[in-house]
């Protein structure tokens, strides 16, 4: 079956690729598991200066890729563009860090000399979302790259252009035949690539069922996994915010890339001697969002990257209001062509609804009123994920007190969560496991091994 492409603003095929038979795929990760001895044994230097001419390549052709990420997913123009420059920034901190990172440890022990070695695993298989199809991808190959690792990639079917314009981004900037590919493959055709001994790890972005899936794949085999997956992360307003901050950033945090992003804040929990006034801040703040032909450079909400998704959305949100939820603004499918959806914000929203207990993954933000701090980080910590949280307040040092409770992989305070180069990024619970970026993430598809150098001093013969 063919993979297709889909504007989803104009519901239009854009092309259909079709998938790779088994032996191409097989001559694919020969090539790459072939590369890998060769790429491991090349300097840091050279290395770096290759990733540097990637990103290079990126910014000199942002405007063509952002635009195919608009075609295929609906991303606002003005969001792909700077994702495009995220991937090459990402580029450029790994090529200049990588050596560094994974520098020899010395560690004083009983031997002459020992220290710890961080060594590639060989080829990684890594199987990227939709979303962010440029910058989830490069989350993982910059530094994965730089560790002396090589890549196999196997994308969303709905961003195949991406997935190829990838792969030729590598070529252009002349890294060795093999040492990143795309493979078009069919999801059920993953489990088997995951078995061959010649894929050393695997890493995921996506649901937590596909990462389940994956890990049960990669656990048969013995195989290491880093997963970031889904999530429902908290957005914390205490009484002492500030408000006007607070639901500015809330807003965009809520709705940039039109909701559709794991670490997006998705459950307002807000202390009610607050709650009505940041609803009305909110709303207000919401209902200024241009929604619209996300070419347009204007645009701030594109439409949903699939109908499935749309109609998930209206189920959780129809569910909810049927139990009780009260939709402050939107909650009304537009008409015309595009999979399209407003800003929507609902009150009144319990424990046992669907905008409570699962992951939304749209245009749809939650308010959840509690009486304080304590009752706060109980419902942020009521939930299977644990991606990210923010966490508004005057009180800093309190803040940091309480940041400490939040059951996620970052905390956020006064701020709104978002992937950065130096940090480490990466979840707990149904969110995953694993970090990407940073030293930690660098070293996550290492070897770290440990060299122990003779004893300190030889063994003495016995007196007599």
């Amino acid at each position: 079956m063919a993979l297709q492409s889909i504007n989803p603003a104009t519901e239009v095929t854009l092309a259909e690729y079709p998938p790779l038979a088994p032996a191409q795929t097989g001559a694919l990760l020969a090539e790459a598991f072939a590369a890998a001895t060769r790429w491991r044994a090349t300097a840091f230097a050279d290395r770096a200066g290759l990733l540097r001419r990637v990103a290079a390549v990126l910014r000199t052709g942002a405007g063509r890729y952002a635009s195919l990420i608009t075609a295929e997913m609906g991303k606002p123009i003005v969001e792909a563009e700077a994702e495009i420059e995220k991937c090459a920034g990402n580029c450029d901190y790994f090529a200049e860090h990588a050596a560094h990172f994974l520098a020899d440890e010395p560690v004083a022990s009983p031997a002459r000399e020992s220290y710890v070695a961080f060594e590639p695993l060989g080829v990684v298989l890594a199987i990227m979302p939709w979303n962010f199809p440029f910058w989830q991808v490069f989350r993982f190959a910059a530094p994965a790259l730089m560790a002396g690792n090589t890549a196999l990639l196997k994308h969303a079917s709905n961003v195949t252009g991406c997935a190829l314009a990838i792969e030729e981004v590598f070529a252009t900037a002349g890294l060795p035949p093999g040492v990143f590919r795309t493979l078009l493959l069919e999801s059920a055709a993953v489990a088997e690539l995951i078995a061959d001994p010649r894929v050393a790890a695997v890493t995921l972005t996506g649901s937590d069922e596909t990462g389940s899936q994956v890990a049960a794949a990669a656990g048969r085999a013995l195989k290491k996994t880093v997963l970031e997956l889904g999530g429902s992360d908290p957005f914390i307003v205490l009484a002492d915010a500030d408000l006007d901050g607070a639901a500015r950033v809330g807003v965009r945090a809520r709705f940039q890339n039109t909701g559709q992003s794991c670490i997006a804040a998705k459950r307002f929990i807000v202390v009610d001697a607050v709650a009505d006034d940041f609803v009305q801040r909110f709303k207000a703040a919401a209902e200024t969002l241009p929604v619209g032909d996300p070419t347009a450079r204007t645009t701030r909400l594109g439409p949903l990257a699939r109908a499935d998704l749309r109609e998930n959305l209206e189920r959780q949100l129809a569910a909810s209001v049927a139990q009780g939820a009260r939709i402050v603004t939107g909650g009304a499918r537009p008409t015309g062509k595009g999979y399209f959806y407003p800003p929507t914000l609902v009150t009144g929203v319990t424990r046992a609804m669907p905008v409570y207990r699962e992951e939304t993954f749209g245009p749809l933000a939650a308010i959840i009123r509690v009486r304080d701090a304590d009752e706060a980080i109980a419902v942020a910590n009521d939930t299977p994920y644990g991606l990210g949280a923010n966490l508004w307040t005057r009180d800093v040092a309190r803040a940091k007190t309480l940041a400490r409770r939040i059951a996620a992989g970052s905390v956020f305070i006064n701020g709104m969560v978002a992937s950065n180069s130096r940090l480490p990024f990466g979840g707990i619970k149904r969110s995953g496991y694993g970090r990407e970026l940073s030293a930690f993430g660098i070293r996550e598809f290492t070897n770290i091994q440990t060299v122990w150098v003779e004893p300190e001093q030889a063994p003495q013969p016995p007196v007599e």
